[in-house]
């Protein structure tokens, strides 16, 4: 397939799928064609509460699949449409994927060598149109990264250590919370 026909269904598909997405408050995180496949990823406006629930995505899947049925010239042969959300480790493809992640760990490998280095751990503190800043998760030290440069990225999600059930640091973290929320009652009911 040829990039302007690649292009094409992206382009004509994103119409098709914003003003779906408008009405469910949702937002058009990434959208794919490749190998057949009509990849559309949505998610929630930034900094919302939630992600996208399963019945969310059923929903845009069946109103896109709509559209898609009524023109069926929008995307050329047989194709599988696949709607999901962008999960807790997300893929960084554009300057807007990198400005939504500010303050979240990342991972990235590149095309080829920045400050010596081809891979890029840390947390991502600054993005503009062609850089993405990371503070270094080995020295603390703030590489400045030209996006154009990035062969792949992604966010990290940083599983929190919980404390085995019974433990006796689980123990005092329940009898703390319980202290906490008595303090908190006997504050309010004064």
């Amino acid at each position: 397939m040829s990039s302007n026909t690649h292009n094409t269904v992206v382009d004509t598909v994103t119409a098709m799928v914003a003003p779906i997405l408008s009405d469910l408050s949702l937002e058009l995180y990434d959208l794919d064609f490749a190998g057949g496949v009509l990849r559309v990823t949505v998610d929630t406006p930034a900094g919302g509460p939630a992600g996208v629930d399963i019945d969310q995505i059923s929903l845009v899947t069946r109103l896109l699949g709509r559209e898609l049925d009524h023109n069926e010239n929008a995307v050329p042969g047989r194709f599988t449409l696949e709607v999901t959300s962008p999960g807790l480790e997300r893929t960084l493809r554009t300057a807007s994927h990198f400005a939504r992640e500010i303050g979240k760990e990342v991972s990235i490998r590149l095309v080829s060598e920045v400050d010596g280095r081809r891979r890029v751990n840390g947390l991502l503190v600054a993005s503009t149109d062609t850089t993405a800043s990371v503070r270094l998760a080995d020295s603390g030290d703030t590489v400045d990264v030209p996006l154009s440069l990035i062969e792949k990225a992604k966010t990290v999600f940083v599983w929190e250590s919980q404390p085995k059930p019974n433990s006796k640091a689980a123990r005092d973290k329940r009898a703390a919370g319980k202290n906490t929320s008595t303090h908190q009652q006997e504050a309010s009911a004064q």
